[in-house]
């Protein structure tokens, strides 16, 4: 939903300095979380990510865009949504994992994108809202192969 998280991430501040991933060393941009989700989706669960973004994009959506094909590896679908197409879709205002349809965890980031806290949220409204609303993006979005950035 944000433009930009974490500007000072090291991966980000590298990419900006010119460094690329080889896609094919797969051990020098392999984490730690990319094999949870690997083994995650290896049993059939469905690992879904929808960004909504700006355009033209920040230098960090670009980033994201760039790095995205790991996601991809590891086995995540990823969708982008143009917030202009994004116009009459009630939209929450955080971040936010659903997971299994029943559990929600809200990201809260400052003005300038920095990580503040998490929030797990346990309201069946908030989390019914929550889980519509994504769909709704699901379905409007681009899937990440499909998408060219502006």
């Amino acid at each position: 939903m944000r433009d930009g998280y974490m500007r000072d991430d090291p991966l980000f501040l590298r990419w900006l300095g010119g460094h690329r991933d080889d896609r094919a060393d797969r051990s020098s941009w392999w984490s730690p979380w990319l094999q949870l989700i690997q083994e995650t989706t290896a049993r059939g669960v469905d690992v879904r990510r929808a960004r909504v973004i700006s355009e033209p994009a920040s230098e960090y959506i670009r980033f994201e865009h760039e790095i995205t094909f790991r996601n991809i590896t590891s086995g995540e679908r990823v969708r982008w949504l143009p917030r202009r197409r994004a116009t009459g879709l009630a939209l929450p205002g955080n971040d936010f994992w659903l997971i299994d349809g029943q559990h929600l965890l809200v990201h809260h980031f400052s003005g300038a994108g920095d990580f503040v806290e998490h929030e797990f949220v346990t309201d069946p409204r908030t989390i019914s809202l929550c889980a519509s609303a994504f769909e709704a993006v699901w379905a409007r979005a681009l899937p990440h192969e499909d998408f060219r950035l502006t």
